[in-house]
């Protein structure tokens, strides 16, 4: 029985390496894809996206008419038109020569940060130039970079006007936070899926505003039923038939609202009812229960959140330069690096069973388990790896090794007549020992993860997870097979 619980947590062992070093793949479509999660790599072994962003000097261009009104869908009229009709056309600068400030500049910079922060971006690297207020941006090359990119010139003047005279009813000081909601959609007229919400929460004041326009921008009716004799009465006794020669005629009149975000409609509405709770949510997509288009889904509303809680840049920017700037490391030399890093963990495991035995091998089958799992750990706790994350992964091997060489030399004289008692005797003690010594690291990796700089915090958070691993997986496997190698009760 006692061998084959020890088979048992070794083929679970050699399944978690397998799965760690190899992966897991299916088929999708015509190709076989890697189920488990990549790595988050670093600036400096990704490679960084590096762009430019300069002050717009562009102008905005109007189109009113004798009156002072702003002439919709006025983009087709020509000159000779705009002439003919008495409008007169205005340029406007994005930027005036009063906005352009060293303090509006450093505002602007401010908030692509805070932006990165709401996106749990913490890997970038923000640069401005006070003269001409460029800002240079680089963060890490990913599958979201383009959509980050996107998004960075993005000022985020949020506006609701009357879609008739342009006048601006709410703006950016009327929001209090913007996030993303998702749920079931419930709808009977549709299939079962996920929506998924941008969900904008109005300030105290913003709330009064939106009650007041959800109740003035409202749909309105009024029937009118006219009869050939008299259009006040009709026969209570008339037919259907009779009726229906009546002529009816519905005359509907509705007030509606334009959503903006730098100029651009999100959507043109009314309110069905007047809106007291300060809320609004607007639906992004439609239903769905496909994962990659519901991701989507939530990466645009993200998006947009984000843009709205952080606020609105007080300098217009336009893209200028976007490229990308490979790694000095290739991914040839972090290969060769880790093969280097595994022959010599192969090496001491051989050291560890020539001076062991028996009891050796188990430990060192159970070292490779908790190296596995520390790197599918480092996967899915998004850690991002840097030079220095990857030489935390060593020290926490390292570590590792220092404890599991200590336990099995606690039992090295009792290594032919071996007891459970001697062997919880020997993890309590190397327990104590090893963990009383290592405070001050665990004290300094916990700092290091609040850091900003994503190489230290790199670091950090790789050394938490490992020493974090080493008190939990050495109790649960490494104390278990030696107590299951254990003769004696």
């Amino acid at each position: 029985m006692k061998k084959i619980k020890i088979l048992t947590i070794i083929l679970l062992i050699i399944l978690i390496t397998m799965v760690a070093f190899f992966g897991i793949y299916t088929q999708v479509q015509n190709r076989m894809e890697n189920q488990v999660r990549d790595y988050s790599y670093a600036m400096d072994l990704a490679g960084s996206r590096v762009v430019r962003l300069i002050v717009s000097n562009g102008s905005e261009t109007t189109v009113k008419d004798s009156e002072g009104n702003v002439v919709e869908d006025s983009e087709n009229l020509t000159d000779d038109e705009i002439t003919a009709n008495g409008y007169t056309k205005e340029e406007t600068p994005y930027n005036s020569d009063d906005v352009k400030t060293v303090d509006n500049y450093k505002k602007s910079k401010e908030i692509i940060e805070k932006r990165f922060n709401e996106l749990g971006i913490s890997n970038y690297i923000t640069r401005l130039d006070e003269e001409t207020g460029d800002i240079i941006v680089e963060i890490t090359e990913n599958d979201d970079t383009d959509s980050i990119v996107s998004n960075l010139a993005t000022t985020g003047k949020f506006e609701i006007v009357d879609s008739q005279t342009q006048e601006v009813l709410m703006d950016n000081s009327d929001i209090k936070l913007a996030n993303v909601m998702y749920g079931a959609d419930s709808s009977p007229a549709t299939s079962s899926g996920t929506m998924v919400y941008l969900n904008i929460e109005f300030t105290k004041e913003g709330t009064s505003k939106l009650e007041e326009i959800s109740t003035n921008y409202t749909a309105t009716t009024e029937d009118t039923n006219k009869t050939s004799e008299d259009t006040n009465t009709t026969d209570e006794n008339a037919t259907t038939d009779e009726i229906s020669e009546d002529t009816s005629s519905d005359d509907t009149t509705e007030k509606t609202i334009t959503m903006k975000i730098d100029g651009e409609e999100i959507m043109t509405t009314s309110f069905d009812e007047p809106i007291r709770t300060g809320r609004l949510q607007l639906s992004i997509g439609y239903s769905t229960t496909d994962t990659d288009t519901l991701n989507g889904y939530i990466n645009q509303a993200s998006n947009m959140a984000v843009v709205l809680d952080t606020g609105n840049m007080p300098v217009r920017y336009e893209v200028d330069t976007n490229e990308f700037i490979e790694s000095d490391i290739t991914q040839n030399q972090l290969q060769i690096a880790s093969y280097i890093m595994l022959g010599i963990v192969g090496v001491a495991l051989i050291v560890l069973i020539i001076r062991y035995r028996t009891l050796g091998l188990l430990g060192a089958f159970s070292y490779v388990g908790l190296m596995s799992i520390l790197l599918l750990i480092i996967r899915y706790a998004n850690v991002v790896l840097s030079m220095e994350g990857i030489f935390g992964i060593a020290i926490v091997l390292i570590l590792n090794y220092i404890f599991v060489n200590k336990f099995l030399n606690k039992l090295k004289d009792n290594r032919k007549d071996l007891s459970k008692e001697e062997v919880i005797k020997a993890n309590k003690e190397t327990y104590k020992e090893f963990f009383i010594r290592i405070i001050p690291v665990i004290i300094m990796v916990i700092a290091f993860s609040f850091v900003q700089w994503t190489p230290i915090s790199s670091f950090g958070m790789v050394m938490i997870w490992g020493i974090a691993l080493i008190a939990a997986y050495n109790v649960i496997f490494t104390n278990n097979l030696l107590k299951l190698k254990a003769k004696k009760d």
